[in-house]
């Protein structure tokens, strides 16, 4: 039987991560601004992205996908952190906390294929820039990135199904300010291990998969950058390919942190701010690491401030 009766008749308890002291107040209305910058600047690219046509290639239609994944995954947690905090009302349901569980699941790991595919991307435009429109044209991108949605929708299929298929006979308060899968164990009666070992698997899939294609991809592609003779074409390709690894460090450095390690040693305290950094500041940096180190990007946003003007 899927939920235990006592799990059907409640809510779950979501307990955040702040109160309403003076120090957690303006901590909220930084994180309330950081949402907002995050929201706007993604948006932005997005119909930046769309509305200029020099920005029609692959490599913008993927940073435009990066974009639509942050934006998604920001509003799946913090509009319901700021109602909770805003009414005083903890309570999720049960509909909602899985509604979560299944976004926040899928939007990382379609993130993770996304990432990689960018990380090839780069890797034949650099490496093999006289076949990159056979090698990345827009009909192989646009196949790619629906695979990357379809992957990581399918992850947060697995992990729904299998958070539900547990019994919640415990506390149903959350020490976390979003439904998260580590730390609904604790709440569950009912052995997890076996659980355990799938999210390891869906890890290996969803984590260390992709982050060898970006270490094989990359390697090629610094050693096509050392040997280009052209300090302008070096600077170019060094400046698209650090934006793209800064994002892919701050992004897989916390949740291979937050994921890869045993259910045993989480700390609820340490996993909230953990969370908080890829699914809160991770979205607003993105953003603003492409637009500010890309001149397409810059020029594109200028030109378009232009126009409104």
């Amino acid at each position: 039987m899927l939920w235990r009766n006592q799990t059907l008749s409640s809510d779950f308890i979501l307990l955040g991560i702040f109160d309403h002291s003076s120090t957690h107040t303006f901590l909220f209305s930084l994180v309330l601004g950081i949402f907002t910058v995050a929201f706007m600047g993604n948006t932005a690219m997005i119909l930046l992205i769309y509305l200029d046509t020099q920005l029609h290639t692959p490599m913008y239609f993927l940073l435009s996908q990066l974009s639509l994944m942050d934006l998604m995954l920001i509003c799946t947690t913090v509009p319901r952190m700021a109602f909770n905090y805003f009414s005083g009302r903890k309570f999720i349901s049960l509909a909602g906390c899985g509604a979560q569980i299944f976004f926040y699941a899928s939007l990382l790991g379609a993130e993770c294929f996304l990432l990689a595919i960018m990380a090839y991307d780069r890797y034949v435009a650099i490496c093999h820039p006289l076949r990159y429109t056979i090698l990345m044209n827009q009909k192989l991108c646009a196949l790619m990135t629906v695979a990357s949605w379809i992957l990581g929708s399918l992850d947060g299929v697995i992990v729904l199904v299998e958070i539900l298929s547990l019994s919640y006979c415990n506390s149903l308060e959350i020490r976390h300010f979003f439904c998260d899968v580590a730390a609904l164990f604790p709440l569950s009666c009912t052995d997890t291990s076996a659980f355990e070992r799938l999210l390891i698997i869906c890890c290996v899939v969803m984590l260390i998969l992709p982050v060898s294609v970006i270490i094989i991809s990359y390697s090629h592609v610094l050693r096509a950058v050392i040997r280009m003779s052209s300090t302008e074409s070096r600077r170019k390709a060094f400046t698209t390919c650090s934006s793209h690894l800064s994002v892919v460090g701050l992004y897989y450095g916390a949740v291979m942190f937050m994921y890869m390690r045993p259910a045993s040693i989480h700390s609820p305290e340490q996993d909230k701010i953990v969370s908080a950094f890829y699914t809160i500041l991770t979205p607003m940096l993105n953003p603003l690491i492409y637009s500010l180190r890309n001149k397409e990007v810059s020029r594109g946003l200028q030109k378009l401030l232009r126009k409104g003007k």
